[in-house]
């Protein structure tokens, strides 16, 4: 920039800075080389009588390709105000460029209603850069519909489209775009190819995907590295590891892109270690193959292995971002849970409770295991209290918290709110209840002698009734005496499991307090000649950590 300016104090010592061509190209270097300052660039520009088309666009370039696609709009809005300067069709690719990189709308409809005021809606370059900036505002359709009514149209404006459909999730779209691409006989290049792959990852077709590949290496597409990637991409997702392995090491250049790739297909497929040997391996690593370790490090139940390589992730500087966080949350979530769930499930729950509400932050999990233990240790109203809280600090229940707060009501035989709640799991949570829900249910409601509702209960589910949901209304046939439905709920399990020695018991003693006497005598016999015998009971405890 110092040499600029001495060549810059010359030119207006010998009036060269006057002549349209010698300014442009000072304008030209402060807008577009490495060396340039864009803030100088608008200084010349305004300082220059009657600067040239030339110049405006190579200062639109230069705020487009700095990341500042805002000023290069305005810049053009200052063009316009500048006498005898008409834009060309340099111009307005520019300008949609621009309008793409913000995904508004409305201004490039203004600009394409300067395209047509000046009538360059036919030129090549026009044209494909509004199919561009359509698409990236989110206009596929309209993109289609200006694509499908040109004749004017190139392998650019093929890849547009095609590259459109895949990154919008509409793989078979781009698939059929590529066919018709081929009944005109326009020949993909590397782009389309890319489009193609991953429109194949998307779908899952391993197949077609391999067939791509073929197509690729027969008629001599550049195997680019972007290609490349989204080849491995391709194979990890349909669930082949060994081919992008393969590309990954035929590869002479690998981007961060190609470690990353690969070392999520090792995550999928199991291979941990695999994974923590090729991501030791990368060189000079971003934040992107951290957080994909962390995250699966989070996945698999690994999370002291997550936080671990967090304090890694310092120690090597690399900043975290917004992704690193949630998983290191997650990570934390699931220990703080584990410790919860630990404690309440070996009857301490007061411990429990502590570790509970030391916790800087909740979640759903946490607040769940903490419901589950106060169920599972006697204390239902605490457990019903928790899960009520859960809901008014905007926390979403899963089927496992309902669980909890039916086996609290079980526990302590609140029938009204055990059916509000079960009631609610589909009303208000929207979710389906479960074989599990139902046992709850069903051990709620006989309990307290509502054998008959119970009874219609099960016979109304929408899956079929485990071991668990009838031995629940039998147990409960058996504390009320209900000979009659008891009978039917033991045929029931009986057929479920024959050789359950336990269900022929509990009949005949139920049979014996009835004192119906020949029906229990004959399902002792059954069990006699079916050669069943009634388990021993035992008892264990204890001892200094060794069961006796």
């Amino acid at each position: 920039m110092s040499q600029l300016k001495q060549i810059q104090a010359q030119m207006v010592l010998t009036g060269l800075i006057l002549d349209g061509l010698a300014s442009s190209r000072l304008i030209a270097f402060c807008a577009i080389s490495e060396s340039g300052c864009l803030n100088y660039c608008s200084f010349i520009l305004n300082n220059v009588k009657h600067p040239n088309v030339f110049s405006w666009n190579v200062t639109i370039r230069g705020y487009l390709e700095s990341g500042n696609p805002k000023q290069a709009i305005l810049v053009y809005r200052e063009m316009l105000r500048s006498p005898g300067c008409l834009p060309d069709h340099y111009t307005y690719p520019l300008l949609l460029k621009a309008c793409a990189q913000m995904s508004v709308i409305w201004i490039g409809y203004e600009v394409l209603s300067h395209v047509l005021r000046v009538g360059l809606e036919s030129d090549l370059f026009v044209f494909n850069a509004t199919i561009h900036m359509l698409i990236a505002c989110g206009e596929l359709e309209g993109a289609r519909r200006l694509f499908d009514e040109s004749c004017n149209r190139d392998l650019v404006s093929w890849n547009s489209m095609i590259n459109g459909y895949a990154r919008g999730g509409r793989p078979n779209e781009a698939l059929k775009l590529f066919r018709e691409m081929g009944v005109e006989n326009v020949e993909p290049d590397y782009v389309t190819m890319i489009a193609m792959v991953s429109s194949c990852a998307q779908t899952g077709d391993l197949g077609l995907g391999k067939e791509f590949h073929r197509y690729i290496v027969e008629d001599g597409v550049k195997l680019t590295i972007p290609l490349c990637n989204a080849l491995m991409d391709m194979y990890v997702k349909c669930g082949s590891l060994e081919p992008a392995r393969v590309l990954f090491n035929d590869m002479t250049k690998k981007t961060m892109v190609s470690w990353t790739v690969l070392l999520v297909g090792y995550m999928k497929f199991g291979l941990l270690d695999a994974a923590r040997k090729l991501f030791d391996k990368i060189p000079e690593k971003d934040v992107v193959p951290w957080n994909a370790l962390i995250s699966c490090y989070v996945q698999q139940n690994r999370c002291e292995d997550a936080l671990a390589l967090f304090h890694e992730m310092q120690e090597m500087n690399v900043k975290p971002d917004e992704v690193t966080m949630v998983c290191l949350l997650s990570a934390s979530a699931q220990l703080s849970t584990a410790l919860v769930d630990m404690y309440a499930k070996c009857g301490n729950i007061t411990k429990a409770l502590e570790v509970f509400q030391e916790l800087p932050e909740t979640n759903a999990l946490t607040w769940t295991a903490m419901i589950g233990g106060l169920a599972l240790n006697g204390q239902p109203h605490d457990a019903i209290s928790h899960f009520l809280e859960m809901i008014d600090i905007g926390l979403i229940p899963d089927e496992v918290t309902l669980v909890g707060v039916l086996s609290a009501c079980c526990h302590a035989g609140l029938v009204n709110e055990g059916r509000d709640f079960f009631t609610q799991m589909s009303s208000k949570f929207n979710i389906l209840p479960q074989v599990r829900h139902y046992s709850c249910m069903v051990d709620l409601l006989g309990r307290a002698g509502l054998l008959e509702e119970a009874e219609k209960l099960v016979t109304n589910m929408p899956m079929k009734p485990d071991v668990v949901v009838w031995g629940a209304l039998f147990f409960a046939c058996r504390a009320h005496g209900d000979v009659i439905v008891g009978e039917r709920v033991a045929e029931k399990l009986l057929e479920l499991d024959p050789r359950d020695s336990a269900t022929y018991v509990l009949l005949a003693n139920m049979y014996l307090e009835a004192k119906m006497w020949d029906k229990a005598r004959k399902v002792r016999m059954m069990m006699t000649e079916r050669g069943l015998d009634k388990n021993p009971g035992f008892s264990s405890i204890e001892v200094n950590g060794a069961g006796e």
